[in-house]
């Protein structure tokens, strides 16, 4: 068995790459460079939406229309680089720290880690493909350095490598979703009090259909849960208040209830409560399977973060200051993206935002 075909899933690289989110409402990119004083810029970024049901949890249930809208979200995004960075869902990907012996060269430390993983693998190791990073020396274990082992189905794999092929680009990271979306968030988490150093940060990806939290310590995953409540609640909101459609529900959304009488009053703010008392109860969760009783900051990121009011509605209903988490603040823009449109559609691009950021070390 070798590594995983696509390079490494820790591999840095300078050259070029997109970074490409496909959840199950919209396919996202993000392309960055380093301005010459080494600051980033947002080169490119769109979203495309997609149907209900062409993804359902993580898996490519239309193929054919998928590519059709990576194509398309290639061509709107203006992207002429080809090398691309993906990533599976969390729930796809099994990943866990090891410790080995230091000594060990490559060819051994590529025969331990196997060897490891198959204690840890609930499936044969012919069927996964596998990838580590040395993380350093092990703070616990004299002599001994960590590793963390990376692990999916071949065949998760192969849909994603299959998917950018059929839309013309060269897949050369995979990632996963938690991963990439940290690596984003890092950058608000440093601008917290203390640059961030041992704050406990709640992460809150609000998508369509559901929320996954990650809380965060000096870069650590400490838990994480995954809630069946998203955007899509809200869609649902509107359609019945005011007889819609579910299109034009949508779109009302999408544009803050314009032309809907009572809106804020009557549709936003409940579903505002809801979420926040949703995403408190989450919380508790955290507190209760863990020694940790509060969190330092919460950072609100996902379509469904730029609603208005629900950083405030978050914090009221969870007692700790929350704020919304914009991937490209602190970044320079390129003139060719409509500042109004990133207004609206910028906490979408968390997990995009990180995958681009793998092409930096």
């Amino acid at each position: 068995m070798g590594l995983i075909d696509l390079g490494s899933w820790f591999r840095r690289g300078p050259e070029p790459l997109l970074g490409i989110d496909i959840s199950a409402s919209a396919a996202k990119l993000v392309e960055l460079e380093r301005t010459r004083d080494g600051a980033l810029r947002l080169l490119h970024c769109a979203l495309e939406p997609l149907e209900r049901g062409w993804i359902n949890e993580g898996n490519i249930e239309k193929f054919d229309e998928v590519a059709d809208a990576l194509r398309r979200l290639v061509r709107k995004a203006g992207a002429r680089t080809k090398r691309a960075a993906l990533a599976l869902p969390g729930s796809s990907v099994i990943t866990r720290k090891v410790h080995v012996p230091a000594e060990l060269d490559d060819d051994q430390l590529e025969v331990q880690v196997e060897a490891e993983a198959a204690q840890l693998i609930p499936f044969p190791l012919s069927e996964v493909a596998l990838d580590f990073c040395v993380l350093g020396p092990s703070a616990n274990a004299p002599g001994y350095q960590e590793v963390l082992v990376a692990a999916a189905r071949k065949e998760r794999v192969s849909d994603r490598q299959g998917l950018a092929e059929a839309a013309g680009l060269q897949p050369v990271i995979l990632d996963a979703e938690p991963y990439a979306a940290r690596l984003a968030a890092r950058r608000a988490i440093e601008r917290l009090p203390g640059g961030g150093r041992n704050l406990v940060v709640a992460l809150f990806e609000i998508g369509a259909q559901s929320t996954s939290l990650q809380v965060v310590r000096n870069d650590d995953m400490i838990y994480e849960r995954d809630q069946a409540i998203g955007g899509e609640a809200l869609t649902q909101r509107i359609e019945r208040h005011y007889h819609l459609s579910r299109e034009e529900a949508e779109l009302r959304k999408k544009q803050g209830g314009a032309g809907l009488a009572d809106y804020a009053q009557a549709v936003l703010q409940p579903f505002l409560d809801n979420l926040g008392q949703e995403l408190g109860r989450a919380l508790q969760f955290f507190f209760t399977s863990t020694p940790y009783n509060k969190v330092d900051h919460i950072l609100l990121a996902g379509g469904s973060a730029a609603l208005q009011g629900l950083a405030p509605a978050v914090t009221q209903h969870t007692g700790f200051t929350a704020s919304v988490l914009n991937p490209f603040e602190g970044m320079a823009v390129a003139p060719s993206i409509p500042a109004a449109r990133l207004a609206t559609e910028a906490t979408s691009y968390l997990v995009a935002t990180g995958l681009a950021l793998r092409r930096f070390g």
